[in-house]
């Protein structure tokens, strides 16, 4: 399923986004299911059940092109954790942009973590408030996010996908002169409107292969960014069993789970983000998170 926060005249809450019947199933309709996603994931597996019942009995359908969409999540519980230089070729590039900070090692030999402040989450759509950014170093970063579904401590790499709801988009924008000059990257990355997400969360069933999924960014209509999820340095699994070796994982929790090479800081000179650009980032199945430069 293809699980989104949505609002019309009635306000928010979640459904199910339909492409084939181009509508939105409410959940809140008949079902009596919470309206925030925080609380309808915490449900877990009696939640998505009750969702597919709410699908086929075809009740509370909203056509699409009638509500507006917002960040899936659209106010996480806790910071978004997140995941840097987990692509061999992001971090080389990052490593000779001279803005890394983290070490003298090129690719790192365990996880770089770091978190980004819930009140950065933006939604499908909504602009980019690059003027928040002093520096004007404004920098984007397409991301599969992890969502998940079922916490706990000491998770085991063979058994992380199965603490695994589903997955999102996230677009870990970042100020880079920020980023570089207070070392810690949480600052650089945590100005408000600072983490779109979306268009969606598909949930975990629908993935066959999550490390075949493809990541593709584009800037002005322009490809900046491709990879597949198989090119990560530490693995969904890894990182999951890193995370909750020393932390407890909750149901959604988010592991954005780091960018790959074309970022703008790796071109000679930068291309920043400007007033007026839109950043697109398509994974399939989960769409496309799509959001203007203010």
């Amino acid at each position: 399923m293809r699980l989104v926060t949505f609002s019309d005249d009635k306000g928010a809450r979640v459904g199910v986004h339909d492409p084939e019947s181009s509508s939105v199933v409410d959940l809140s309709a008949g079902t009596r299911l919470p309206q925030d996603m925080n609380a309808f994931i915490a449900l877990g597996k009696n939640g998505l059940s009750r969702a597919r019942r709410s699908v086929r009995s075809g009740e509370g359908r909203i056509p699409f092109d009638s509500v507006k969409l917002h960040a899936p999540i659209p106010r996480p519980a806790k910071n978004i954790l997140c995941v840097g230089k987990n692509y061999h070729d992001h971090a080389q590039e990052f490593h000779a942009s001279g803005v890394d900070a983290t070490g003298k090692e090129t690719i790192p030999e365990v996880p770089v973590m770091f978190t980004k402040w819930p009140n950065s989450v933006i939604g499908p759509g909504e602009p980019i408030p690059s003027a928040n950014d002093y520096t004007n170093t404004t920098d984007y970063e397409g991301e599969l996010a992890v969502v998940i579904g079922e916490g706990g401590r000491h998770i085991s790499k063979k058994d992380a996908y199965s603490r695994v709801y589903g997955y999102t988009i996230i677009n870990d924008v970042s100020a880079r002169t920020l980023q570089n000059r207070h070392r810690q990257w949480f600052l650089g990355k945590s100005l408000d409107g600072y983490c779109p997400m979306g268009p969606c969360i598909v949930t975990a069933d629908e993935v066959k292969d999550v490390t075949q999924l493809q990541l593709v960014t584009k800037v002005n209509g322009e490809l900046r960014q491709s990879a597949f999820v198989t090119q990560l340095i530490f693995d969904i699994p890894t990182l999951i069993e890193t995370l909750s070796r020393v932390m407890t994982l909750e149901p959604g929790d988010l592991i954005a789970t780091g960018t790959c090479a074309g970022v703008g800081i790796g071109f000679t000179p930068p291309k920043y983000l400007q007033p007026g650009d839109r950043v697109a980032i398509t994974i399939e199945p989960i769409g496309t998170l799509e959001n203007p430069v203010a």
